[in-house]
């Protein structure tokens, strides 16, 4: 079977081509009004020219909605490229990897991987988080797949015919807090590294916080390309965002409150949005990013036209738009100074060091640091006291015994879940699979606000923003960028994760023993 050019690919890596991708929604249905308008709009977009590739939202809010997947295999067939928003929620790794053996058969190879929306609603009520495998996770498995992937079988090691993936990742330049924003960025570097071959940026208006990740990238070395995040945004939606009553989009007060006098004007503020995306466009070329994603909710394709034909006009004057954009988070933080000539960001980071901690480090932290020193450091004398114990206990009727008294006592210390691959060590001693509701072991996702857990705002800090402020404290924060951590393996649950760490079973041994 010849394989067709991936044009989408062709025109993000060609620094001479604008691609713009459009965002459709599927909704909910197989046979509804909603796919029949999906479909008609890809059609026009791509009987245009103009489209380069059209992105399809995966349950989008945490509801349910039609496969992204197999409507990206309808859009294959009216010849224009799909670019499947692939979100790690809602399935296991074997449904993943199904999946991706589906969309690789259908000729689906731009996929955008993200943890996703936690679910919110579903058929008899909220239906059970999965995110079983994380981003970093699956774009790993998506770039073993373009190798292709082998594993083991019954006569020896089966490897499967290369897949022709090109994944993509997202990031947030838009954090309120310096924990959030800096593990925004840590969590980009491991995405990277794990294989995603373009960024996206989130949602939101703040024209400095877009050069901001542009800066970022560049001076990290980071040379992907990145696409800008262009949403029409109409006052309703707005005042969703502002609310937070869509993880990850921010609308400050003051963009509300203009949103809030447009949609006073004749035409209810349609022009105005419009030339709202229009001036993004034109910043976002002119600045130097590769390409922009253009959403909305019931957006007709003469206006997506009218936002690229408008764009491309005032790419000349780029630099003096940037005034309309003046969104800030009041007190917010920015990775680097700001540039008072143009509005934008100098070449030159904040200095982070004497900023105040994000969150409280309490006592338990210090008390975690040392027994962990003192049983778990390989240089230290009870380490192989205790490695020698497990040893004796494992397979033994003591096992029992000696797991329970462990269990029990990091249920009161740290939440057990009693995994039995413990990621304890990697985020400073506090556990992503009982105090993140995403069970993320790579990092945050997108989803918290001001410093607070995605599903429990206002209640619960995003367990990454504690681990930060506790590694930061020590001058070790930079930790958290550093590994990549394995998904859990659950043919350890529960069993001892002491155990399995002294007798080299879970992902922190074999690390040690790799290194």
């Amino acid at each position: 079977m010849s394989m067709r050019e991936n044009l989408f690919k062709e025109a993000l890596l060609n620094p001479s081509v604008f691609p713009v991708t459009w965002e459709l929604v599927p909704g909910r249905g197989a046979k509804e009004s909603a796919q029949e308008k999906t479909l008609s709009l890809a059609k026009q977009a791509a009987e245009s020219g103009k489209i380069c590739a059209l992105t399809l939202t995966d349950n989008p809010g945490g509801t349910p909605a039609m496969s992204a997947d197999f409507m990206g295999g309808e859009i294959v067939k009216l010849g224009i490229e799909p670019l499947v928003h692939f979100t790690c929620k809602d399935r296991n790794r074997n449904q993943i990897e199904s999946q991706l053996y589906a969309l690789d058969r259908a000729g689906v190879r731009n996929i955008l991987v993200m943890s996703g929306d936690y679910p919110v609603s579903g058929y008899g009520g909220r239906p059970a988080p999965v995110f079983d495998l994380d981003p970093i996770h699956t774009l790993r498995l998506m770039s073993d797949m373009n190798k292709g992937l082998t594993y083991p079988g019954i006569k020896g090691n089966i490897s499967h015919q290369s897949s022709d993936f090109f994944p993509g990742a997202v990031v947030s330049p838009f954090k309120a807090t310096e924990a959030e924003q800096m593990l925004q960025y840590y969590k980009l570097r491991k995405k990277i590294d794990a294989g995603a071959q373009f960024i996206v940026t989130q949602l939101g208006y703040d024209v400095r916080k877009f050069h901001e990740v542009f800066l970022f990238m560049k001076q990290n070395g980071l040379n992907l390309p990145l696409i800008g995040n262009i949403y029409i945004l109409p006052y309703g939606a707005a005042k969703m965002m502002n609310r937070n009553e869509l993880p990850g989009s921010v609308v400050t007060d003051k963009l509300l409150a203009e949103l809030d006098r447009e949609r006073n004007e004749s035409d209810k503020g349609e022009g105005a949005r419009i030339l709202r995306a229009a001036r993004m466009y034109a910043i976002m070329k002119g600045m130097g990013f590769s390409g922009v994603h253009i959403g909305g909710h019931n957006i007709k394709y003469e206006q997506v036209e009218k936002i690229i034909s408008q764009g491309e006009a005032l790419i000349s004057q780029w630099a003096d738009l940037v005034r309309y954009f003046d969104y800030p988070i009041p007190g917010g933080f920015y990775y680097f100074e700001q540039d008072s000539k143009t509005g934008l960001n100098l070449d030159k980071p904040t200095t982070r060091q004497s900023r105040p901690l994000d969150a409280t480090v309490g006592l338990s932290y210090g008390f975690s640091r040392f027994f962990h020193n003192l049983m778990f450091d390989p240089g230290k004398k009870f380490y192989g006291v205790m490695k020698g114990l497990s040893g004796k206990v494992a397979g033994t009727k003591i096992e029992s015994i000696f797991r329970k008294l462990e269990h029990w006592t990091k249920v009161v210390i740290f939440d057990c879940k009693d995994c039995g691959d413990c990621a304890l060590i990697d985020v400073a001693y506090l556990c992503p699979m009982s105090q993140c509701p995403k069970n993320q072991r790579n990092g945050a996702c997108g989803g918290s606000f001001e410093g607070w857990c995605e599903v429990h705002p206002g209640k619960k800090q995003c367990v990454y923003v504690r681990a930060y402020a506790r590694l930061k404290k020590h001058g070790e924060e930079a930790q958290l960028e550093k590994n990549i951590v394995p998904p859990c393996n659950w043919d350890l649950y529960q069993t001892s994760s002491w155990i399995n760490y002294y007798l080299g079973k879970d992902h922190t041994s074999k690390k040690q023993n790799n290194s």
